[in-house]
């Protein structure tokens, strides 16, 4: 058949073929149309009006005229597809190619779609100016491995069909073996026990946890809102849902409503009221854990994207606590969630449960697309198979490497790594760390193996003229995420004129973690950056109490928190600073002192929620302030001996606070939290109450008095 733009009858006719065919069997294709965007406008007019009656997607800003009924959407808007389905995707490349917006679209399609893709030849890939590299700093970028990589992925599988425009050569599409038994979606065994499991879970003992881990496509989410109209069907009254997002819960909400039919009486964006009264409800998960709604049941969706710290807060807050995440996705990965929070569930609730789903729902077993996608984007990226001896720590090669070079065994057990250790590791970031020139990265070696890696990139060198209006608020530069945070958020332009080296991940084997093999992964990139003359390595990271401590561990030194909490996480941003040129240890000095400056009057304003042994090592960790005078030791020991009020002691114990190597004292103090919630971040006594720390205004007076009272005996001298 020729590939020429007009498609003769016959050729329409194996398409259809093909399509009715893929329908079928359950399968998925993917059409790689390489050459002139024009001629592959021309071919598509030509093709869909045969095979699109059902519509489809564009995928990009503009397009043509096909003559059929496509949604054009922008890549950047992918998410908002998330849940639904559709039976064809056109996706032209030529307008960019956002990994996570393809490899999450992918997943959109449903048996017997097709899947065109709009690109140049294939031996072109690794220099095309694909227009999103601009988003994300690579357009200056004369070469492109992970685009390289990708063209060698598919022209190495055969189920791709490669249609090479205005070339004379034949196309033959391949032939699918018939079969008696056709394709369709239906609720699969997996999932039917999955729903028995969660009614029982639902329905039985207080403290017996679930977590149900899947692949894209196995109705991971459909169970979870067939299961929980099951249970108010049953007799509970109220089921709470919570994920990263609302659009994450879309699909439960849908297979809730469809199972509940004529029961419900009135729903919303977020709820379900059935006619008895019950209730389903989604809530953000921090509004969840502010709220604290009573529940007989709380199921958390991609508990992947919600932190260890935020999950065990929930875990503990309700009785029956169901937990569902994807094991390989274009969001990140549930393997990491797995990993971290395997340890809670065995302290806390020794009697959690497991259940995967394997089997998907929406294709068939043996669809190619979804393993070729994997390939692509390295969803399934893993750590290599077999166990990693404990090993001294001196056995250990830590080396420069370059991940654009490296095998692909070598590069799979690598973004395993980074997956593993970080839950929002996506696609976008293993197109960022091949392609991107200012990219650092070393790893650790054990007998050959790969234990540990570590991921940075150079930033800042920015004019003087632009370093002002960056500090200033009137410009933001793409990238350079540390220089301009301190430039613009801390007051000192000269910040984003520096470079720096920014350590984007660092991860450790489970087998090889607390051996001291990512601190060395850390001392080897900051004697890298001595040797590239910048001028600090930092990082910047959600802040945690175990984070916080292996960065301080590295010798790095706060220098900001951020204002907001992250989204997803609940966290706020952290940034910590190595200082290595005299200009950078000049910035780092004028930068810390005026955070401690300002410090007890922030904390107050903006971070009253901080984990009180986070807030109690970030204040340890500033440079010290005053210390007490005599006016405040005389107030001090009037305050603990009862003869003065707290309200009139709050400025004396805050700078107290600040004083040095007091604040590592309190940490060690058993009442250390409400210390720090009282003192420092300015809780009202019912707060306080509310939290456990004391029974009321007179109690939580007594236990601050009674610290102060073992300071002046036992404590460092003031």
């Amino acid at each position: 058949m020729s590939t020429e733009a007009a498609l003769p009858a016959s050729a329409v006719d194996t398409w259809r073929s093909l399509q009715s065919g893929l329908v079928a069997s359950g399968e998925r294709r993917l059409v790689l149309l390489e050459g002139p965007r024009d001629l592959a406008v021309q071919w598509l007019q030509a093709l869909l009006p045969a095979i699109a009656q059902e519509g489809g997607l564009w995928v990009g800003r503009t397009r043509e005229a096909l003559g059929v009924r496509l949604t054009t959407i922008e890549a950047s808007k992918a998410r908002q597809w998330l849940g639904r389905e559709t039976p064809l995707i056109v996706w032209d490349g030529w307008q960019g190619n956002p990994p996570d917006a393809f490899a999450a679209l992918a997943g959109t399609l449903k048996a017997g779609g097709l899947l065109f893709w709009l690109m140049p030849s294939l031996e072109a890939w690794g220099h095309f100016s694909d227009p999103d590299y601009v988003r994300t700093g690579l357009d200056h970028c004369q070469f492109h491995p992970f685009a390289e990589r990708m063209a060698g992925v598919l022209a190495a599988d055969s189920s791709v069909i490669r249609v090479r425009l205005g070339s004379p050569e034949a196309l033959s599409l391949l032939e699918l073996p018939s079969s008696t038994d056709k394709f369709k979606v239906a609720t699969t065994p997996d999932q039917e026990g999955l729903i028995r499991k969660l009614v029982a879970f639902g329905l039985g003992r207080r403290r017996r946890p679930l977590v149900v881990t899947a692949d894209r496509g196995r109705g991971k989410s459909a169970a979870l809102g067939m299961a929980a109209a099951q249970l108010l069907q049953q007799g509970r009254r109220q089921i709470l849902v919570t994920a990263p997002s609302r659009q994450n819960v879309s699909a439960l909400f849908i297979h809730a409503l469809e199972s509940l039919d004529d029961e419900v009486l009135e729903a919303g964006d977020d709820w379900i009221k059935t006619a008895s009264g019950a209730r389903l409800r989604y809530l953000p998960v921090r509004d969840l854990l502010q709220e604290k709604p009573e529940a007989e049941v709380v199921m958390v969706d991609e508990a992947a994207g919600l932190p260890v710290s935020l999950l065990k807060r929930v875990l503990l807050g309700w009785p029956r606590v169901a937990f569902a995440s994807t094991v390989h996705g274009y969001e990140g990965a549930g393997r990491g969630f797995a990993i971290r929070f395997r340890n809670v569930l065995d302290s806390e609730t020794p009697h959690w449960q497991s259940r995967v789903l394997s089997k998907p729902v929406r294709w068939a077993e043996n669809d190619p697309l979804e393993p070729l996608v994997s390939r692509l984007f390295l969803l399934g990226a893993e750590q290599g198979s077999g166990e990693f001896p404990k090993t001294p720590v001196g056995d250990v090669v830590i080396e420069p490497w370059q991940p654009a070079l490296a095998t692909e065994a070598e590069l799979v057990e690598a973004f395993g790594l980074l997956v593993d250790a970080h839950y929002r590791t996506t696609p976008g970031d293993l197109r960022q760390w091949l392609d991107d020139p200012a990219a650092r990265s070393w790893r650790a070696l054990v007998n050959g193996r790969t234990v540990g890696v570590l991921w940075g990139a150079v930033e800042g060198g920015l004019s003087k003229e632009l370093a002002t209006q960056v500090a200033s608020g009137k410009r933001r530069v793409r990238g350079h995420l540390l220089p301009q945070s301190l430039a613009g958020h801390s007051g000192f332009p000269e910040a984003a004129s520096q470079c720096g080296l920014r350590i984007i991940r660092v991860a450790v084997t489970a087998q090889s973690r607390r051996s001291g093999i990512g601190n060395r992964l850390v001392v080897a990139a900051a004697a890298g950056a001595e040797r590239e003359e910048l001028d600090f390595t930092g990082t910047s990271f959600g802040g945690s109490s175990d984070l916080y401590a292996f960065w301080a561990s590295c010798g790095l030194k706060l220098v900001r928190i951020g204002l907001q909490q992250e989204a997803t996480s609940g966290e706020y941003p952290v940034q910590m600073v190595l200082a290595h040129s005299s200009a950078g240890l000049s910035l780092v000095r004028q930068v810390r002192a005026r955070l401690a400056k300002h410090w007890l009057t922030l904390v107050p304003l903006n971070w009253k929620d901080l984990d009180p042994g986070l807030l109690a090592d970030m204040t340890a960790n500033l440079p010290s302030g005053s210390p007490p005078d005599l006016a405040d030791i005389r107030d001090l020991q009037n305050f603990g001996d009862g003869h003065r009020g707290f309200q009139l002691m709050v400025p004396v114990l805050r700078e107290l606070s600040q004083a040095q190597g007091l604040m590592g004292w309190f940490s060690q103090h058993t009442e250390l939290s409400i210390w720090c919630r009282a003192v420092l971040q300015g809780w009202s006594w019912s707060e306080l109450q509310g939290e456990g720390l004391c029974t009321g205004q007179r109690d939580g007076e007594d236990r601050l008095r009674a610290m102060v009272r073992e300071l002046l005996r036992n404590g460092p001298e003031l």
